[in-house]
């Protein structure tokens, strides 16, 4: 597969952006190429310069704890950037489609809506598992894109894994598997296959495991062909210094990370057994996740009451196939009695 022939002809011809950085990468005592404030920076640490456009070194030290080259990663300001990106380089629009397979993550149709990209929905079966059937049957030449969250959200189910390989060995588009929340899954990441798929591309996060969704830094890993198309089309300077900095720090820290990843796992399934047990709640759905879809009775009017008493879960009841369900994500062990005590009172 060449990626080359999957682009849109207008970004083949694109000659991107040149900042100040890319054309002087060396070091020096005076830089006065980049129209910066020279005097500095109204706060306790200079934010003046310019970032680094490729975040070399925070993806060496990404490098070093996912395995995976710098060559073939690519970050964004969230995985909302990525996904968006992959639309703008890859789809033509009002002539390309894509698929995505509700319930899922709801960006992916967000993008192909402001991207004017066609959107064809493939409903996973009752089981939350791929209609590989139905699949097939959506794919047509202008199809560019197949969206697969695994875990997936909303339902916190792992896809299984030898129907995704099905996709990527048939399928003459990109694959975007997302793996937000592959840190409190079982099932391993798709990072091992990158060299073995010319067309997969995996999307990973700080949001979740790592505790810094406010940076707002998603990942992409793909085969080079991909990241060099996504790093042409990027704003130059897509990731602030700030992040860069903060990102650094918290890498240091795996094994608090590691720590917080094993508690969540435990509290998961003491949450899901808890909730068992009472009788407004109707079925706990198996979670690879950090949050369960827990089907309830009167899902609205429980969302309410728990909002009355200042706990806030997401209504996901009238999503298809999670009709009459709220979405808990686990929090601390205090917090997820708190909502347990609260359910027994409603």
């Amino acid at each position: 597969m060449d990626i080359n022939n999957l682009q849109r002809e207008n970004i083949k011809n694109l000659r991107p952006y040149s900042t100040a950085r890319d054309e002087y990468k060396g070091q020096a005592s005076v830089f006065l190429d980049a129209n910066e404030n020279s005097y500095g920076s109204p706060l306790e640490q200079n934010y003046n310069r310019y970032p680094d456009p490729l975040q070399l070194d925070l993806k060496e030290a990404i490098s070093k704890i996912k395995g995976v080259p710098i060559e073939n990663t690519f970050l964004g300001n969230g995985s909302d950037e990525a996904i968006d990106l992959l639309y703008r380089a890859f789809c033509e629009p009002g002539r390309d489609n894509v698929i995505v397979l509700p319930p899922t993550y709801g960006m992916y149709e967000v993008s192909a809506g402001i991207n004017n990209v066609e959107l064809r929905k493939v409903s996973l079966l009752p089981n939350f598992q791929l209609d590989l059937e139905g699949i097939a049957e959506a794919i047509d030449e202008h199809t560019k894109l197949i969206f697969i969250c695994s875990p997936n959200n909303p339902t916190g189910n792992s896809i299984i894994r030898t129907d995704i390989e099905t996709i990527l060995a048939n399928f003459k588009g990109l694959v975007v598997i997302d793996e937000a929340y592959i840190n409190y899954a079982k099932q391993k990441t798709f990072i091992q296959e990158l060299t073995e798929y010319p067309n997969l591309v995996i999307l990973q996060t700080f949001s979740k495991a790592w505790g810094l969704a406010a940076l707002r830094l998603g990942m992409a890993f793909a085969p080079r062909p991909v990241i060099d198309i996504l790093n042409k089309i990027k704003p130059p300077y897509n990731i602030n210094q700030a992040t860069q900095n903060l990102a650094l720090e918290a890498l240091k820290n795996l094994t608090q990370v590691n720590q917080w990843i094993q508690s969540t796992v435990l509290e998961r399934e003491a949450l899901s057994e808890a909730l068992k047990g009472l009788p407004k709640v109707k079925k706990v759905y198996p979670s690879d996740a950090n949050f369960i879809l827990v089907e309830v009775e009167q899902a609205l009017d429980t969302y309410n009451a728990l909002v009355e008493k200042g706990i806030i879960v997401r209504d996901r009841s009238k999503v298809t196939l999670c009709e009459g369900c709220l979405r808990i994500t686990i929090g601390t062990p205090e917090e997820n009695q708190n909502l347990v005590q609260a359910l027994k009172s409603i």
